[in-house]
C-alpha cells in the first residue's frame, strides 16, 4: 500500500509542472513521453558507454586517439529525451560524433593540417 502511495505521488509531482506550462494536451502528452522515454532510454545508454569505456581501455593499449573516439563514439550523443525530440524536432544520437572539431583538420599521418603550408 505504501508503495503504490509513493508511486502516486512521484507521478503526480512529474504532472504538476507538465500542467503549468501547457497550452493543449499534446505538450503534456510530449512532456510525459520525454519522461518515459528517458526512463527507458537512459540505462540501456548507460550501459552501452560502460561497455564502450570498457573497449576503450583496451584500444587505449595499441592507440590512445582511437580509444579517445571509442569512447566519444559510446558516450557521446543524447542521453536524455527532451519534448522536441519526441515531437520530431531534434534528432536523438544514440552514438555521438567521432568527427573532427570545426577548423580541425588533420592528414592521414595524424598531424594537423596548416593551412597554406607547403609540402
Amino acid at each position: 500500500m505504501k508503495r503504490t502511495v509513493a508511486i502516486g505521488l512521484v507521478a503526480l509531482t512529474l504532472g504538476l509542472p507538465l500542467g503549468g506550462w501547457a497550452d493543449d494536451g499534446q505538450q503534456v502528452a510530449y512532456g510525459a513521453g520525454s519522461a518515459l522515454g528517458t526512463l527507458v532510454y537512459a540505462p540501456v545508454k548507460a550501459s552501452f558507454c560502460i561497455l564502450g569505456a570498457i573497449g576503450s581501455g583496451f584500444t587505449y593499449m595499441v592507440d590512445s586517439k582511437t580509444a579517445g573516439k571509442v569512447a566519444q563514439g559510446s558516450c557521446g550523443g543524447t542521453w536524455v529525451i527532451t519534448p522536441s525530440a519526441v515531437a520530431g524536432k531534434e534528432p536523438v544520437r544514440f552514438v555521438g560524433t567521432t568527427q573532427p572539431r570545426d577548423g580541425e583538420r588533420k592528414v592521414a599521418s595524424g598531424i594537423p593540417e596548416r593551412s597554406g603550408a607547403r609540402r
